[in-house]
């Protein structure tokens, strides 16, 4: 029941291979036209009984997975003739299209066009009709196929699951025992009747006498890469890592020397099996091991190698996993416990070879296997929990260095010890395909994440070899990009080491170049990648033609700076939009396509971007008009101090006390703005004081004159002016103004001229009063007297009949501000109150 698909499938792969000579053959002329005017010529008849058989099979319950597998790779091939068939002639159809369209609209009733056009017209739609035929057939065909491959990966995925699923024998019952006793010995029976059968052989052993001293120093060879020389190279690493000779790129260095601790047991691992081959006494299952011996012992020094990276000998800071030195002695052990497991499962099928042998010799031979990998996991799990999350000092603060890392550890550790209690238990109730679905792929899974690990630490020390700073380097952009990249980068082996098949990552592959449809152009990763390489180029070239504009042209012109800024930053819009276009052309996504979609986003982002449109354009206006440039010193609402930087949306201002104010470009073009330093950095100060009724007004306005005049930075011409404001509440009033050649001085002018009127002023005898205040009052007897006592409330009907005048309210002479207004009474020195 299962080989009828075989032969069948067989028989139409003949027939679709016959197919194609003889179509190529054929002398009708309408199928020479139709081959020629299509660009592939494809073989419905051979597809349709493909796709039967398919069919069938898929109906057929006892069909082998190998049988599904083969017809499903005829199905994919037979899919990538449809769609290079559906790209090919989707251009000619467009073709087409473009050129009706060209001849302009079909005539409405009762209107008429030349007989030329409409000739033309009907030529056109009759050609267009004859390709979108085959268009019709290819597209029916893909849907076809499409669904054949969907409905044999289900399948094959269900009989996966159910495979986990099924129970068989426990190994917990003796008589599992007898038959994993048998097969051993079968096993071991088998490689002894090889090794006599080749000895047995006249021509066999006359072989390996006279190749017996290319043998020995052959597994003299092996033996000693394979003892020594591993250790050597471990030592030669150390000793690198060690020195101090050598500062800068001593991890890079040591990390490409310590992979001759792998080159070398790999040659000797090869040697050995090349030596077992000469010795000609070998047969089927001999060869099978000594093939499966390189795959074996590599996983040994593999996990070895890997330890040491992941756990060293000596103590790295620069590792995220921090254990103690005992830890990281104990997990390099369990690590090559692993690695030996592993070993074991690689050479286990070719000894044991698991096809002959009964259901409960296999599981009772698994369940060992299954409990050793356990226990190592459950160890394993307990050491990884005894990581110590590293602190740094961030802001006088304590924190951890990586706690992503650190929750994912934790995580990975409660993953493991879960699996480590449920492949025994689960073994031991018969499901021994779940059990070692948990064990070995845990493992495989342990060892791609160390090497995910070292591979990123290995890109970190290039990135601070090349860049230095030690420690912001390993913290910065570009290792954490290189982490995330790695780690998606391993999300394609971790699912083959979970069960997933090969077909099944091809058909996601497939999905995925295909792209997806946006506004009518397809987006996929050819198209990204060639998008992203023009780009960059663009982008390069424009930054390069900036830097020179910058360097070389522009200071050679006599243009001030905010013009050059303006024509720079120009050009650099300039550029990018045009690498940008540039891109697309070249990525073959049409615009026009997404013109549609860019207009419907448009109008809903519109609302939310009015703001961030309005700083966009107010930006291009300052580099353009450069009502205010880089280095001024301006005024904006509460806001003044000096620009700092003009950029596309906002302008960073930093104010004198040394923060940083963002101000949107858009309140620089509406609104009002005093710009002190625009044309030239002179500016005016302005100072008031006060001097003593009773002074020389003459003799003070020549002192401050002098005293004005003597300023480095003032400015003669004109020159500074000495007004008498008039009479104030308190003193006479002077006002100086002039103009001083740096107005950024102006607080530190004004500073010092105030000293110097302040020392002239005492030599001069000239006083400078502050406001006092005489309070008089009117009768300060009343301060001395005693309240009166409190008389009895007189009756109603006692009270005088001036009842209904108004009562007499307190003296406002008595009290201690008396003769002072309200709005005078706050401004009394405490001196002048007491």
């Amino acid at each position: 029941m299962v080989r009828w698909p075989l032969a069948a499938l067989i028989a139409v792969l003949l027939a679709f291979s016959l197919a194609a000579p003889l179509t190529a053959q054929t002398s009708d002329p309408t199928a020479a036209a139709t081959a020629q005017a299509a660009p592939t010529e494809i073989n419905y008849d051979a597809w349709n009984a493909l796709a039967s058989l398919a069919e069938q099979t898929l109906e057929d319950s006892g069909a082998a997975d190998e049988v599904l597998n083969s017809i499903r790779a005829e199905v994919v091939t037979m899919r990538t003739q449809f769609i290079d068939a559906q790209t090919a002639m989707q251009g000619r159809i467009d073709a087409l299209r473009e050129q009706i369209a060209a001849l302009g609209p079909v005539p409405e009733e009762g209107q008429t066009e030349s007989q030329e056009v409409a000739d033309r017209r009907n030529e056109l739609n009759a050609l267009l009709a004859e390709r979108e035929a085959p268009m019709r057939a290819a597209d029916e065909a893909l849907t076809r196929a499409e669904r054949i491959i969907r409905d044999i990966d289900r399948e094959l995925r269900l009989r996966q699951a159910n495979a986990l699923m099924t129970l068989g024998p426990t190994p917990l019952n003796p008589s599992t025992w007898l038959d994993a006793a048998d097969a051993v010995i079968n096993s071991v029976l088998t490689l002894k009747g090889e090794a006599m059968n080749a000895w047995q052989d006249p021509a066999h052993r006359e072989e390996m006498i006279s190749d017996l001293p290319l043998t020995l120093g052959t597994l003299a060879l092996a033996a000693l890469l394979l003892f020594r020389g591993r250790h050597w190279m471990e030592t030669l690493t150390m000793r690198l890592l060690q020195s101090t000779t050598l500062l800068r790129g001593r991890a890079v260095a040591a990390f490409f020397l310590s992979l001759s601790q792998l080159i070398v047991p790999f040659l000797g691992l090869l040697l050995l099996s090349t030596a077992i081959k000469l010795s000609r006494m070998t047969g089927p299952t001999i060869l099978e091991i000594s093939d499966a011996l390189v795959p074996a012992g590599m996983a040994i020094f593999f996990t070895r190698w890997l330890s040491l990276h992941i756990f060293p000998i000596v103590d790295d800071p620069r590792l995220s996993l921090n254990l103690n030195a005992i830890d990281r002695r104990r997990a390099r052990g369990l690590a090559l416990v692993f690695g030996f497991l592993s070993a074991i499962e690689t050479l286990f099928t070719p000894f044991i070879a698991p096809q002959w042998q009964p259901d409960t010799a296999m599981s009772a031979l698994n369940f060992p296997l299954v409990v050793l990998c356990a226990l190592t996991m459950l160890r394993f799990s307990r050491l990884l929990r005894r990581h110590e999350p590293r602190r740094a000092i961030e802001d006088g603060v304590e924190v951890d260095t990586s706690p992503y890392f650190d929750r994912m550890l934790t995580l990975g550790s409660r993953v493991l010890m879960f699996f480590g209690i449920a492949a025994p238990l689960l073994g031991a109730a018969g499901y021994m395909a779940a059990a070692l679905q948990l064990t070995y792929p845990a493992i495989k899974s342990l060892a791609l994440i160390a090497l995910i690990m070292v591979l990123h630490r290995l890109i970190t020390a290039i990135y601070i070899t090349i860049v230095g700073d030690d420690e912001r380097s390993a913290r910065g952009l570009v290792p954490a990009l290189a982490g995330l990249l790695l780690s998606m980068l391993a999300l394609a082996p971790l699912a083959l080491i979970w069960g997933a098949r090969q077909t099944d990552l091809v058909e996601i592959w497939t999905r995925f170049s295909e792209g997806v449809s946006l506004g009518g152009a397809r987006i996929s990763p050819a198209s990204v990648f060639w998008f992203f390489i023009v780009f960059a180029i663009g982008f390069l070239v424009t930054r390069a033609l900036q830097g020179a504009l910058g360097t070389s042209v522009l200071p050679k012109t006599s243009m001030e700076k905010g013009a050059q800024k303006a024509i720079i930053s120009g050009v650099g819009y300039v550029g990018i939009t045009a690498a940008a276009l540039a891109a697309f052309s070249v990525a073959g996504i049409d615009l026009s396509g997404l013109a549609i979609v860019a207009g419907a986003l448009s109008v809903g982002v519109g609302f939310g971007l009015q703001a961030i449109v309005s700083n966009f354009v107010s930006g291009i206006i300052l580099l353009i008009e450069r009502p205010v440039s880089e280095g001024d010193w301006i005024e904006v609402g509460p806001t003044q101090g000096t620009v700092q930087r003009i950029s596309v949306r906002s302008t960073t201002i930093e104010t004198f006390d040394r923060s940083k104010v963002i101000v949107p470009n858009a309140d620089l073009i509406s609104g009002a703005v005093t710009n002190y330093t625009k044309s030239s950095k002179t500016g005016r100060v302005v100072m008031t004081v006060g001097v003593a009724y009773g002074t020389d007004t003459r003799k003070v306005e020549r002192i401050l004159r002098e005293i004005i005049e003597a300023e480095p930075l003032v400015v003669l011409d004109p020159a500074p002016g000495i007004d008498f404001l008039g009479f104030g509440a308190d003193a006479l009033d002077f006002r100086i103004r002039a103009i001083l050649r740096d107005v950024t001085y102006k607080v530190v002018v004004a500073s010092e001229v105030n000293h110097k009127i302040a020392a002239r002023f005492i030599e001069e005898g000239i006083e400078i009063p502050y406001a006092q205040r005489d309070i008089w009052l009117r009768n300060p007897e009343a301060l001395t007297q005693m309240p009166p006592a409190a008389k009895k409330p007189v009756e109603p009907e006692d009270r005088p009949a001036r009842e209904f005048q108004p009562e007499p309210r307190m003296d406002r002479d008595t009290a201690d501000s008396a003769g002072i207004s309200s709005d005078e009474s706050d401004d009394i020195p405490p001196e002048d109150a007491r």
